[in-house]
């Protein structure tokens, strides 16, 4: 995969967003998606992660995201792992707070096996890899006193996992119609039957 970080020039442009009547927009079955998107929330949800989503909604790649597609009255850990499961690409943004978010940690694990396009929003990939800034120490450590040790090192396996994948590393708040063109043509080259 080819890095795009933020060469582009062009000016930024949201997404539309798609119409009601879109048949994407409604809610679709568990197991209908191609991508699972995974993000923490805090960080990202109302600005890149919707940006992806929107972009990815409207180039007609059927994506699963928590906020909108979760059915009222299911408990969320189940949904979210039938979700990664039954979708082809496993999709996490990855932010420097990611870490804090035990649900992130478990859909990553869960993600192993998939094909996994990991986007690095202003983390760098070693930082992943790796584990040694504090904000990595400060969440295992937490994690430590709540979790046991074998679902500890399977999330740390999969974070040094994915850390080592190329993907895109996202830098500068510029170019995301540069790094949507690439997911796109990344995603379809993956989803053609």
């Amino acid at each position: 995969m080819k890095e795009a970080g933020g060469q582009a020039s062009a000016s930024l442009k949201e997404p539309s967003s798609p119409s009601p009547s879109d048949p994407k927009q409604q809610s679709l079955p568990v197991g209908e998606y191609e991508v699972f998107l995974s993000f923490r929330g805090p960080d990202i949800r109302d600005s890149f992660a919707d940006w992806v989503y929107r972009g990815l909604i409207r180039s007609k790649i059927r994506t699963f995201r928590d906020e909108e597609d979760l059915r009222k009255g299911e408990k969320m850990e189940p949904s979210l792992v039938r979700a990664i499961v039954e979708t082809k690409i496993y999709v996490p943004i990855i932010s420097p707070t990611y870490v804090d978010s035990r649900w992130c940690l478990q859909e990553l694990a869960k993600g192993k096996g998939h094909v996994i396009l990991p986007i690095f929003y202003f983390v760098a990939p070693s930082e992943v890899k790796k584990q040694e800034s504090d904000g990595f120490k400060s969440a295992f450590k937490l994690y430590g006193e709540k979790f046991d040790a074998a679902t500890i090192g399977e999330w740390k396996e999969a974070l040094k996992e994915v850390g080592e994948m190329k993907g895109w590393h996202v830098t500068e708040l510029v170019g995301y119609a540069c790094h949507l063109f690439y997911f796109n043509f990344v995603f379809s080259l993956f989803l053609v039957e």
